[in-house]
C-alpha cells in the first residue's frame, strides 16, 4: 500500500488533504491571480467607475440648473411683487406693491397683471400757470393720491444743473413714484447725510391732503373737501415714508403735478409702458400772464430762473432785451424788464411749442394719452372744464368737487400773493397781465412765444390801447 502511494505522488497525482488551507489570490506558488477572481475585480472596478462618473455628471447638472435659475429669476426677485397682502381697502394692491428699494432694475421690471389697472396721471405745465389751483382739483378728491412738485427735490439736490440736463433724473424719479416707491425721495434729500426724510420733509407736504389726513394725521379727513390750513398741517407728527408708501398703494388713481419737465417726449417711456399707461394733462396759460406772474414772484423763482436760462441755445440769434441794463424795477409789477424772469420765457415757450406741435400730429404712443387745458377756460367755466378733465382720467365728478371748483373761481378779487391758492375773480385772473405789464414787455414775450400763442389761441396785441381795452378779448379758439 505504501509503495502504491509513493508511486502515485511521483506520478503527480498526489491529493491535497481536505483540511489544507486554500491558496491566496496572490499566492506565489500559483505564480499570479486566479482567473475567476481577476474577472470579478475588473467588473467591480468598472461598476465603481460608472457610479463615480454618474455622480459627477449629476453634480454638474445640478450646479448648471442652479446657475440658470439664478440668472433668470434674480431680476424678477428684485423687481417683482411679493405675494399680495390682505388690506382693508377693497382694491387689490397694485404692481410693485412690495417694492421699496431704489433699485434701478425695479423701475422697468415686468409687474404682475391685475384685474383692475391703476390710473396714473401727470399734470404737465410750467411755473405760474395756475397749476397750484389745478392741482387742488386732484388733491381734494378723496379717490386720488396726489403729489405736488416732487421733482423739486431733484433740482435742489443737483443745483446748479441746468433744466435740460436734469430731465433724465426727473423722469427716473417719476417712474419710481408711479410705482409707489417713495424711497426715491431719500436719494435727493437735502436733510443731511444719515438723516431719514419724513412725510413732512416732502416738498408741498403742509398742503397735501393725504399727509395731513388720517391715518397719517388726525387734522383732516380725505373725504372732506376743503383747503388745508398749512399751519395746522405742520403740527402733524412726522411719519416714515414707508407709511406714506402704504397709503399710496391703497389708491387707484395717482396724480403728480410738476413744472420741471420741459418736453413731453421725456415722458415717452412712461406713456409707452403698458404696465403704467401714463396719461398727460397739459395745463397751459397765456405766456404774457405767465411772464407777469413770474416778475411778481421773481425772488421766489430766482434759482429756477437761473437754471432755465442756462439751458438757452447760444447759437440762436435773439431779440435783445428791451431793458439794456437788465435792472429789476423797484415797483412790484412795474414797467421794467426782468432779465431772468423774461429770459426764462424763451426756454419755456420753446419747449411748449415743441410739445404742442407734437400734439397736433401725435405719434401712436401719444394718441389718447394727452389732453390740453387752458387756464383761462378753467377759471371762466370751471364746472365744464372739471368734467372734461375728470372724464379724461376716468374720475367721477362729485357735487362737492363742483362746488369747490366754482367757489375757487368766484372770489371777490385777485390775489397778488405768489404761491398761495385762494378764491379769486375769474375775469381779473385772466386779464391781470394787461394792466401789470408794459407794452414793451408784452412785445418781448410775444417775440419769444409767438408759435405757441398761435397754436393755443392767444392773439398778439397790436397797440397799447388794445391791451388796456379789457372789453376786447385776446382769446380765440385753439388749434388743438
Amino acid at each position: 500500500m505504501e509503495r502504491h502511494r509513493l508511486s502515485a505522488a511521483a506520478a503527480g497525482g498526489a491529493e491535497r488533504p481536505a483540511s489544507a488551507p486554500l491558496p491566496s489570490l496572490q499566492d506565489p506558488k500559483l505564480g499570479g491571480r486566479r482567473p475567476g477572481a481577476l474577472s470579478n475585480m475588473k467588473v467591480f472596478r468598472r461598476k465603481a467607475l460608472v457610479l463615480c462618473l454618474g455622480y459627477v455628471l449629476l453634480l454638474l447638472l445640478t450646479m448648471l440648473n442652479l446657475l440658470d435659475y439664478k440668472w433668470h429669476k434674480g431680476p424678477q426677485q428684485c423687481s417683482g411683487p411679493s405675494p399680495a397682502r390682505r388690506i382693508s381697502y377693497p382694491q387689490q394692491l397694485p404692481y410693485y406693491a412690495s417694492q421699496s428699494r431704489s433699485d434701478t432694475r425695479a423701475l422697468y421690471g415686468p409687474p404682475a397683471r391685475l384685474a383692475r389697472k391703476r390710473q396714473l396721471v401727470y399734470v404737465f405745465t410750467t411755473w405760474r400757470s395756475g397749476s397750484s389751483f389745478f392741482g387742488e382739483l386732484f388733491n381734494q378728491n378723496p379717490e386720488v393720491f396726489f403729489l405736488y412738485e416732487p421733482v423739486w427735490h431733484v433740482w435742489q439736490k443737483l443745483y446748479p444743473g441746468d433744466a435740460v440736463s436734469l430731465q433724465g433724473a426727473a423722469r427716473d424719479m417719476l417712474s419710481s413714484l408711479y410705482h409707489c416707491d417713495l424711497s426715491v425721495f431719500q436719494l435727493y434729500s437735502t436733510a443731511g447725510t444719515g438723516k431719514n426724510l419724513t412725510t413732512l420733509g416732502i416738498f408741498g407736504a403742509p398742503t397735501n391732503k393725504v399727509i395731513c389726513s388720517s391715518p397719517l394725521c388726525p387734522a383732516y379727513h380725505k373725504q372732506t373737501v376743503g383747503m388745508v390750513d398749512e399751519k395746522l398741517c405742520k403740527k402733524c407728527p412726522p411719519r416714515q415714508l414707508s407709511l406714506l408708501q402704504e397709503e399710496c398703494l391703497r389708491y387707484h388713481t395717482l396724480v403728480i403735478k410738476g413744472v420741471r419737465v420741459f418736453d413731453i417726449a421725456v415722458l415717452a417711456p412712461l406713456i409707452q409702458d403698458p404696465f403704467l399707461g401714463l396719461k398727460v394733462i397739459h395745463l397751459v396759460r397765456d405766456p404774457r400772464a405767465v411772464a407777469s406772474s413770474r416778475i411778481k414772484s421773481r425772488h421766489g423763482l430766482i434759482r429756477e430762473s437761473l437754471q432755465v436760462v442756462r439751458s438757452r441755445d447760444p447759437r440762436i440769434h435773439r431779440m435783445p432785451f428791451l431793458d439794456a441794463g437788465h435792472k429789476l424795477n423797484k415797483k412790484e409789477g412795474g414797467g421794467g424788464s426782468d432779465y431772468h424772469a423774461l429770459g426764462a420765457m424763451e426756454v419755456i415757450c420753446g419747449s411748449m411749442t415743441k410739445t404742442l406741435q407734437m400734439a397736433l400730429h401725435p405719434p401712436d404712443w401719444l394718441k389718447g394719452n394727452y389732453m390740453a387745458v387752458r387756464y383761462e377756460d378753467l377759471v371762466v367755466d370751471p364746472i365744464k372744464t372739471l368734467r372734461q378733465v375728470y372724464g379724461f382720467v376716468n374720475l367721477v365728478v362729485s357735487p362737492e368737487m363742483e362746488k369747490f371748483a366754482l367757489n375757487m373761481t368766484s372770489g371777490p378779487g385777485y390775489s397778488f400773493k405768489p404761491f398761495v391758492v385762494s378764491a379769486r375773480n375769474a375775469s381779473q385772473a385772466v386779464n391781470a397781465w394787461r394792466t401789470a405789464l408794459s407794452f414793451p414787455q408784452i412785445k418781448q414775450v410775444e417775440e419769444f412765444c409767438q408759435q405757441s400763442m398761435s397754436i393755443l389761441g392767444y392773439e398778439k396785441a397790436s397797440s397799447p390801447e388794445e391791451v388796456k381795452n379789457l372789453s376786447k378779448t385776446l382769446l380765440r379758439k385753439p388749434r388743438l
